[in-house]
């Protein structure tokens, strides 16, 4: 180093020796120590700044600042040492503070006193300040309940010395959001399970607040294995919910949700459950002009198709009614294409056919033909797509 140079870091190191910091000031520190009341700041050559730990904490009671943050706050007090605040107490701050902090931005904390015609009456050091009811919260509410509640405000509007004062809690708790917002959206990833709230259910489905206003989508169809006709009955708005990220649009925003997906796919087991040939109780949930979706089980659904019905003098799709119940046989089972086909079987018929089943499985041919014409119109029954 020069000469030149060591004079030019003397004289700046002296500047900083000299400089004076003034009550109501803001300057920007770093955390060099958290003690378990008192946080330590170095302000530069004027040494150390204290500031209390509450003040580094979030909602929850976490620290949200570690050593090696910077941080900016004003300065409260100058008596035995600088103490430093980041925000202004109801009852420490004078109305220079306050036009300090309406410069700077710096959070006041107030107490709302009560209601007031477009708004709330809030009480800040020894002022009147009026926050209107859009300014109190990011949701309405009903006006009762900030009554008598300490927040902490940004004022927006400082006229006539600080007598009149305009403030607003939303700010603060928007940028909050904002904050935490970006924290949720690096944890959003394909795959990845979350927890949630239901913010409101929509026909589509219900949107998902994933923390910090981030919100997605849990569609109808990825609820349940199930067939779910009211997302209502599933989800409730305000219920909380763990969730897994199907996919993430970062250009449009849009997030999809499931929640089956939690669960394992009952197509999993279908090979050890279903076998063709089989007669299943099944439930018609709909009926469509190619044939009637059958569930035979939580998730597993199959289909009875317009060519399985045999012909009649009424329709085929007056035999069957979303809702009814009643024997359906396999016909064919596609493990890799999630398919089943069946055919309804007769009223009546469906005890006939185990029986007769039962009774071929034991290998009684000979009593088999005792049973003259009603075997073979059971194992008709049994194979009616055969002949």
């Amino acid at each position: 180093m020069t000469g030149h140079d060591e004079d030019f870091a003397a004289m700046f190191e002296a500047s900083i020796k000299a400089k004076r910091f003034e009550k109501g000031q803001m300057i920007e520190g770093k955390i060099v120590a958290i003690g378990p009341e008192v946080a330590f700041v170095d302000v530069g050559g004027k040494g150390e700044a204290t500031i209390e730990v509450d003040e580094l904490k979030d909602d929850e009671g976490a620290l949200e600042i570690a050593v090696g943050d910077r941080i900016q706050a004003m300065v409260v007090s100058t008596a035995g040492g600088l103490v430093l605040s980041r925000r202004l107490a109801r009852g420490a701050a004078d109305a220079r503070q306050l036009e300090d902090a309406f410069r700077t931005g710096l959070p006041v904390e107030g107490k709302v006193e009560r209601a007031v015609k477009g708004g709330y009456e809030v009480r800040i050091a020894r002022q009147r300040a009026f926050c209107p009811f859009s300014q109190i919260d990011i949701v309405r509410n009903d006006a009762a309940i900030h009554e008598g509640r300490v927040y902490e405000f940004r004022i927006v509007e400082y006229k006539e010395g600080g007598r009149n004062l305009v403030v607003s809690r939303r700010a603060l708790l928007e940028e909050q959001q904002q904050a935490a917002a970006a924290e949720v959206r690096a944890l959003i990833v394909v795959g990845a399970v979350m927890a949630g709230r239901v913010t409101s259910v929509r026909d589509l489905g219900a949107f998902v607040d994933l923390g910090g206003g981030v919100q997605g989508l849990l569609h109808v169809s990825e609820m349940g294995w199930s067939r779910v006709s009211d997302p209502s009955e599933a989800v409730k708005p305000g219920q909380e919910i763990t969730v897994k990220v199907l996919g993430v649009e970062d250009d449009k925003g849009k997030i999809s949700l499931g929640l089956k997906q939690l669960s394992a796919d009952p197509w999993s087991s279908v090979h050890e459950t279903y076998e063709v040939g089989q007669v299943r109780t099944g439930r018609v949930t709909r009926v469509t002009e190619f044939g009637a979706f059958v569930e035979l089980g939580p998730g597993v659904e199959a289909l009875a198709h317009v060519s399985t019905f045999p012909p009649a003098k009424e329709a085929w799709s007056s035999r069957v009614t979303p809702g009814m119940t009643g024997a359906f046989e396999i016909l064919s089972i596609d493990i890799e294409k999630k398919r089943i086909g069946v055919a309804l079987l007769p009223e009546g018929s469906a005890r006939e056919t185990e029986d007769v089943r039962e009774y071929t499985e034991r290998g009684d041919a000979a009593a088999a033909k005792g049973f003259g014409s009603l075997a073979d119109k059971l194992r008709g029954a049994l194979n009616p797509r055969q002949k």
